[in-house]
């Protein structure tokens, strides 16, 4: 098996907000800083180690291997296509076939949060939790899940897009998990990993830890976020084509 573990980018939404910008395109493959949004992330991903990442596609899955290819600096990229859209959690679940590590990484496709990915793999393997989630300081933004936690970072509830006003903590779309779970997602259905699977996962007793990050999460998830990004993220952007990689797993 596999020594580091398998990252999963979920890039396969319609991107229906953002139509007015984007010209069809898939939302990852929307330019931030020069590049494609997915390529941050790519980026991120390597300078943390990872060398394997799984890419669970739907609408522009063919634009978007095109632009990839097979391999992306030392990351090699494996492509999940849903033939029909099946939510965040529906995606995943597809995509599990394709995990080789006991542990995996999976992130939104249209937010970065500069997170140690590394400092998250290893408190998600020291705690023993069953799935870890990157959480941000709440901001004013009512599309965006939050959760509630108990004072040890135990997650005690999940309100996705809605409840934000009554939560403590922002969603920052980044999950370590142990792979195994991903089997207890229903298979070819659309079903959100946000508003279904988390909360039920909650309900029956999973260890759900929350992982606090002080900086913000950035999306392009509307005109005037993608806007926002072209100046938030230009540090990362010059990040990338630095040599250093940063910690490593």
């Amino acid at each position: 098996m596999p020594d580091r573990e398998d990252g999963i980018i979920l890039c396969g939404g319609l991107g229906t907000r953002l139509r007015p910008v984007s010209d069809g395109a898939p939302k990852s493959l929307m330019t931030v800083s020069g590049r494609p949004f997915l390529e941050l992330l790519l980026g991120q991903l390597l300078r943390y180690g990872f060398d394997r990442v799984i890419l669970a596609t739907g609408y522009g899955a063919t634009e978007i291997r095109s632009r990839l290819g097979d391999t992306f600096g030392g990351l090699n990229l494996v492509y999940s296509v849903e033939e029909v859209p099946l939510g965040t959690g529906g995606a995943l679940r597809h995509a599990a076939r394709h995990v080789r590590t006991t542990n995996c990484l999976v992130m939104n496709g249209d937010s970065y949060t500069g997170v140690d990915l590394a400092g998250l793999i290893r408190a998600h393997v020291e705690t023993l939790a069953q799935v870890s989630l990157v959480v941000v300081p709440s901001d004013e933004r009512g599309d965006s899940g939050s959760i509630a936690v108990d004072d040890s970072g135990r997650v005690l509830q999940f309100m996705e897009k809605g409840g934000h006003n009554a939560q403590r903590y922002t969603n920052a779309g980044i999950y370590a998990l142990r792979s195994p779970l991903l089997f207890d997602i229903p298979s070819d259905v659309p079903i959100s990993l946000e508003r279904e699977v988390f909360p039920t996962w909650i309900q029956t007793g999973v260890f759900m830890k929350a992982h606090f990050h002080r900086g913000q999460c950035v999306d392009i998830g509307t005109p005037e976020r993608y806007e926002t990004a072209q100046f938030s993220l230009a540090d990362v952007e010059r990040q990338a084509h630095r040599t250093d990689y940063g910690t490593r797993l």
